[in-house]
């Protein structure tokens, strides 16, 4: 099953076993036995391509679901009483990655030390079932019943501004307004997002400068260079610090996302899976309330 997942995962055979330390020929063997066990081709293979066919596309989550059954029994009875074992396998986008997941697991590696983590920071969105990972930390407009998640934290959209440049510009009171300012923008990202009643609405801005990362975003940002919109959780040290100064709109507000743990399955889910959402959503708990704190002694 692990080698199945992983032949998935890397695309082809001769990676596989590069991956697992074997010869192709033993890869290619052991997969021959799967499929005779099973009774079913589960890849088209030639020479230059390799790819799933529909027996193995049904069978994945099968495979993973077997894969974590065996996890969460070994997780019950090799760690004795001495905390997490395994190895925790997580993707996050860079910016929470870096500040808040990294701690997390640092956190999780000191009281555990037969835990091993491997953390994929990346703001693409990496398919967790074909990837062969636990968990995604994902920031999205998301319903429980989209995927398989859990809501960790809200991360509202926020718009910001520096201190300086309202004392120099002013700041906009309505959506219209932000047609008179210089906006900062992210890639990809020409229009913001709004919720007017109950309805999406969505405001194209402009401005002198468009950047490919949320950290670009918010330095720009605390120099003065215009308003921009990025998540609560981007930039909620800067509000407290009162580098950034929070911008409210009479005639909508922003909208509403939050910080999703996404799982390939819910069923025999690993202890440390288990802890690593704890654990993240009491960071994200502690975080908030002193960055309220200190909010509230800067103003």
């Amino acid at each position: 099953m692990a080698l199945f997942r992983t032949i998935v995962s890397v695309g082809s055979l001769s990676a596989a076993a590069r991956r697992i330390g074997a010869t192709p020929m033993l890869v290619s063997r052991r997969l021959a036995g799967l499929e005779a066990e099973l009774g079913a081709r589960l890849f088209h293979r030639t020479t230059r391509s390799l790819s799933l066919t529909p027996e193995g596309e049904a069978f994945l989550p099968h495979a993973a679901i077997l894969m974590e059954a065996r996890d969460s029994a070994l997780d019950s009875v090799a760690s004795g009483g001495s905390g997490l074992s395994g190895v925790l396998k997580i993707t996050a986008p860079n910016v929470i990655g870096h500040s808040i997941v990294v701690p997390v697991v640092a956190a999780l590696l000191a009281d555990n030390p037969a835990l091993r983590v491997d953390l994929t920071l990346s703001d693409g969105v990496i398919d967790i079932a074909t990837a062969g990972l636990d968990v995604a930390v994902r920031v999205a407009v998301m319903k429980p019943s989209d995927m398989i998640a859990t809501k960790v934290a809200d991360n509202p959209f926020t718009l910001i501004a520096s201190p300086g440049y309202v004392a120099r510009f002013g700041e906009p009171t309505t959506t219209d307004d932000l047609v008179g300012h210089p906006c900062i923008k992210l890639h990809a990202m020409d229009h913001w997002p709004f919720t007017r009643n109950g309805e999406t609405h969505r405001v194209r801005i402009s401005g002198p400068l468009s950047v490919s990362t949320v950290d670009a975003v918010r330095a720009a940002c605390v120099a003065g260079v215009g308003i921009a919109m990025l998540t609560y959780w981007d930039v909620n040290k800067q509000i407290a610090r009162g580098d950034l100064k929070p911008i409210v709109l009479a005639d909508a507000n922003p909208l509403e996302v939050g910080i999703w743990a996404v799982f390939p399955t819910r069923a025999h889910m690993p202890a440390r899976v288990r802890a690593f959402i704890d654990a993240l959503r009491n960071r994200l708990l502690a975080d908030a309330d002193v960055a309220s704190k200190a909010a509230e002694e800067f103003e």
